[in-house]
């Protein structure tokens, strides 16, 4: 018996009773559907996650940053040791470490860091005090201008480059190359006899560049387009003094290198600060990503198990209505046998029938599936209201695991039926009702 043969009688079985077909085929139709909208969300959400990383830098930063406690015997100390970060280690890094790529020392404000703009526009932002390598080392393209360069920092050039939002809040659509900007800082500090003081200092920079959206972080809630870029060492002498440096990001060659990366910069801190690094820590971007991985393995496994225990329910209700189309065909059956079909053609019949209702039922679900995926994630959207689009991620892989599946549930669950109908003795089938 022809393969094609057999496809159009199945397809004609399926025809002849459409009702019964479809509601045989729904629970094939629903675990399709259901397994490939969840996992769209779920690798939409995975999707959004990495874009928030790349957002901060990419999988392979490192962020080694002050601290004041550390861990020791299930319990939090103070950290005793009066050493800090300065510029020259960020240096220090990126010379001696060959599993770094790039090193970003940084100095950043977040709060609330008044403004001011040319003709008396204002705004609350932050600023990030920062050196050449930083724009390099995020991937963020310049809108206008230039970013800073080794001499503003040799020279601590009263220069800033601002952010997209800040830019368009202080200049709206004009050009603010070459415009001065000022920026105004609260410094607390007491007084020779004691008293508590408030001094607001401000500064002028004149702004030599923008850069391009860049948006709002979801995993700490501030934006980077809200932010003004000031040479680092110009941060240290105009607005913070003294040549500390809050943190350093590091960027390894690769994710593999990063465990390599981290143990070459701590053993740089410890050679220049006195065989100490308690009094730094160190984050690793990668580890929160791993940890994202682990959940959405989780979901997959809870998903499929789900779309398994629907998909075995249709499969039971395919093998019931082949069993009862056998019953139904009986004469048919006897009839094909009497002019010299094979029990291997009945078989294959059957079995081809049953694998074409599976065939059909998911080819529906993938269709609703990707359907009910959109649905889900514009509906996403409007519940969580934490990002304007949730991309809905139809993945090939699994439309072609799902497709895989009902055909192997056609295969198992129409072999029965079909080995019954090859069985039947051509005589008895003839005389059957």
């Amino acid at each position: 018996m022809r393969l094609i043969e057999g496809i159009s009688i199945g397809l004609a079985a399926i025809r002849a009773n459409k009702m019964r077909s479809l509601l045989t085929m729904l629970g094939i139709i629903i675990g399709i559907a259901a397994v490939l909208a969840m996992i769209a969300i779920g690798d939409g959400a995975k999707e959004i996650v990495m874009n928030d990383v790349e957002k901060l830098g990419g999988a392979t930063r490192i962020t080694l940053y002050h601290t004041s406690y550390k861990r020791e015997n299930n319990r939090w100390v103070r950290v005793r040791s009066n050493e800090y970060m300065k510029y020259g280690d960020a240096q220090a890094i990126e010379a001696e470490c060959p599993s770094v790529s790039s090193v970003v020392p940084r100095i950043p404000d977040w709060r609330g860091v008044l403004i001011q703009g040319p003709d008396g526009h204002e705004t609350y932002a932050g600023y990030n005090g920062v050196d050449a390598n930083y724009q390099a080392a995020m991937k963020w393209e310049l809108k206008a201008g230039r970013f800073i360069t080794d001499e503003d920092v040799q020279n601590a050039t009263k220069i800033c480059v601002l952010g997209d939002e800040i830019a368009f809040e202080l200049f709206g659509n004009k050009s603010p190359l070459g415009q001065e900007i000022k920026i105004a800082r609260d410094v607390r500090y007491r007084d020779q006899w004691g008293r508590r003081r408030r001094e607001r200092l401000t500064e002028r920079f004149t702004v030599v560049g923008t850069l391009q959206l860049r948006g709002r972080s979801l995993r700490f809630g501030m934006s980077y387009d809200n932010l003004a870029f000031i040479p680092i060492t110009t941060v240290q002498e105009r607005l913070t003094g003294g040549d500390r440096v809050s943190d350093i990001m590091v960027f390894a060659n690769t994710t593999d290198d990063i465990p390599k990366a981290i143990e070459e910069a701590r053993e740089v801190i410890r050679k220049r600060h006195n065989d100490q690094d308690d009094f730094i820590k160190i984050r690793a971007m990668r580890s929160g990503m791993a940890q994202l991985e682990r959940i959405s393995k989780m979901i997959k496994i809870a998903l499929g198990s789900i779309a398994g225990f629907s998909l075995l329910v249709g499969g039971i209700g395919i093998m019931n209505m082949m069993l009862v189309a056998v019953s139904e065909r009986t004469r048919e059956i006897g009839l094909r046998k009497a002019l010299g079909a094979k029990p291997l053609d009945i078989m294959a019949q059957f079995l081809i029938e049953a694998v074409a209702m599976c065939g059909v039922g998911g080819a529906i679900g993938v269709g609703l599936g990707v359907l009910a995926g959109e649905g889900m994630a514009v509906l996403a959207v409007k519940i969580a209201k934490i990002v304007p689009e949730w991309p809905a991620v139809i993945s090939m892989e699994w439309v072609l695991i799902a497709v895989s599946f009902s055909a192997v549930i056609g295969i198992s669950f129409g072999l029965y039926p079909a080995i019954k109908a090859s069985m039947l003795p051509p005589k008895e089938a003839l005389r059957a009702e």
